[in-house]
């Protein structure tokens, strides 16, 4: 059985760097709400300030890195993606369409079927 390797923060200085981004959240979200008698402007300027020093000292640790790997690996790949044309997109619409009612009106006329054999002929129950 494979397992994933657990990656971990190792370092002390990606440690603290970790831990200053979350300190930099907490510090945004608590200073919103203390700078409420200020007005909207100072309060979501706070907000948005701590959050985005927040977000820049987690881009400059190691687990921001991997991210901004991951994030371009995906974009890579998402390139490489062949879309559908219009035709076949609808095309496609069309079959699941049909199948939908081709199935409804199979299981519409398997379960007439069953009504009909339990509770007329089996059970005797009339309509």
């Amino acid at each position: 059985m494979a397992t994933s390797p657990v990656e971990t923060v190792t370092t002390p200085a990606d440690k603290a760097k970790l831990l200053g981004a979350g300190v930099f959240v907490v510090a945004a979200i608590a200073g919103f709400y203390a700078l409420g008698k200020q007005g909207p402007l100072v309060q979501w300027g706070a907000l948005l300030a701590g959050l985005a020093l927040a977000a820049a000292l987690f881009l400059v640790s190691e687990s921001g890195r991997q991210l901004i790997g991951f994030a371009r690996d995906s974009w890579r790949e998402m390139k490489k993606v062949v879309w559908p044309t219009r035709k076949e997109t609808l095309q496609m619409t069309g079959y699941v369409f049909a199948f939908v009612v081709v199935m409804a009106l199979f299981l519409w006329l398997t379960d007439k079927t069953l009504e009909w054999a339990l509770y007329d002929l089996i059970l005797g129950w009339r309509k």
